[in-house]
């Protein structure tokens, strides 16, 4: 099924230029800037500064992106139309820190600039994207002027949509619009306590205990138990090979004298992608409770060799309404493949070294990401919960791709239960036989 059309609007290259009478710092001047547009949270960067004399070197450093799907962009058009004029992107530039004293000073507004979007031009865009804005503008209140590039690009995205929660080994659809097709099945179950080897395919792909899914979400009180402990998620391909897991290597327990698992001692899990006949780490996820009650997290790549992992994200959701786990590099390497690519997910791809020459499959390619390159939502606490997972058309080269990423969004999704506190009472698909 080709991939769901999704456009990227890029804001790059930022800097500010003043007259020459101008007292700044030479180079040494940086300012806040807040990026802004309606029905999107405001995204903020920090920009240099020269003054008209000084040679401004500029950099092609990506500021803030804006996604938007194809309905979404349907949507915003509308709305458009109906308040009777365009869209607008506003960049609103304020006082740096090292500008304290110069100009009007730290946190204060400096000014603004405002760039019209033809929102409804971006429905139909060509494979090489179009520049909307680029090169020196004046700023609305101020003698200073703004460098800045404005493009939107085609920004393909395959789109899967679980049937159930991930607890309840749901299958797992590719969506277009309103077209659908299964790709992946999902089987939840408990590793046994005395199971160390991670690396036998068989010990994640077959359950230890088997799960059904009658029961609903509750927050009854319980017996507090002292921990969560060997959850597995095994993802399969239509011919029932498994392509991915995710498995909880290191117990959600509570942290001394309270209910709840803390940062300094986080649960984790692996994502595991099969190759050369065994598991293989292809990720780390960590997860633990805020002070304020929010969910944190942090995803870690393992390339194959490193002895380091590399972080992609750390962040937080709501624990209240939920939210998304999103990586999205805006100043990485070359793409992995063309994003024009596509790949058949439901053909199924068997072992993964039959893809040991394909980029991204288990090699150094792996830390060449670019752009967008995921997004998964995650249901908040006690809410059901069936995730919905996007991935970049370039990071997908095949199934195993893919299937890595939904096993991550599963381990997101049910890190929401595990974090939940010690004094509430769990799913009973999520509770083992000892903590019934």
């Amino acid at each position: 099924m080709d991939p769901c059309p999704f456009v990227r609007i890029v804001i790059g290259s930022l800097a500010l230029k003043f007259p020459a009478e101008s007292k700044l710092p030479p180079a040494t001047a940086t300012f806040d800037c807040k990026i802004k547009l309606r029905g999107f949270s405001a995204q903020s960067t920090t920009i240099p500064a020269f003054i008209q004399e000084q040679e401004a070197i500029l950099d092609n450093r990506i500021h803030a992106c804006f996604n938007f799907s194809k309905s979404e962009l349907v949507k915003l058009v509308e709305k458009s139309n109906v308040r009777g004029k365009p869209s607008c992107l506003k960049i609103e530039i304020y006082g740096g820190k090292v500008s304290l004293g110069y100009l009007k000073g730290a946190g204060k507004l400096l000014g603004s600039v405002s760039v019209p979007l033809d929102l409804k031009s971006l429905e139909n865009i060509g494979h090489r994207g179009v520049v909307i804005q680029n090169g020196w503008v004046s700023v609305g209140g101020s003698t200073a002027e703004l460098n800045l590039n404005v493009r939107a690009e085609p920004d393909p995205r395959f789109v899967f949509q679980f049937d159930g929660e991930p607890e309840c080994s749901p299958q797992v659809f590719q969506v277009n619009g309103n077209v659908k097709q299964p790709v992946f099945t999902c089987k939840f179950s408990f590793r046994n306590s005395g199971d160390r080897n991670l690396r036998s395919r068989s010990s994640l792909s077959e359950p230890s205990t088997s799960t059904s899914c009658f029961g609903s979400c509750t927050s009854d009180k319980e017996t507090p138990v002292k921990e969560r402990k060997g959850w597995s998620i095994t993802v399969h391909d239509l011919s029932g090979s498994p392509v991915a897991a995710a498995s909880m290597v290191t117990p959600f327990v509570p942290s001394q004298g309270s209910d709840r698992v803390s940062k300094s001692n986080p649960g984790s899990w692996l994502i595991l992608r099969p190759g050369d006949n065994t598991w293989k780490p292809w990720g780390r996820l960590e997860a633990w409770r805020e002070r304020n009650g929010e969910l944190g997290y942090r995803f870690e790549i393992i390339p194959d060799g490193a002895t380091d992992a590399i972080t992609l994200v750390n962040s937080t959701i709501s624990t209240k309404k939920g939210g998304k786990i999103g990586i999205d590099i805006t100043n990485g390497a070359t793409p992995l493949t063309s994003p024009n690519s596509s790949f058949d997910l439901s053909s199924g791809s068997g072992s993964g070294s039959d893809f040991g020459s394909q980029p991204g499959s288990g090699s150094w390619s792996q830390l060449l990401y670019r752009g967008f390159v995921m997004s998964a939502t995650v249901g908040g606490e006690g809410k059901c919960s069936k995730p919905e997972v996007e991935v970049g058309v370039q990071h997908v080269s095949c199934a195993e791709d893919a299937a890595a990423f939904v096993a991550l969004a599963s381990a997101m999704d049910l890190s929401m239960d595990a974090c939940r506190s010690f004094s509430q009472k769990l799913r009973k698909e999520l509770r083992q036989q000892d903590q019934e």
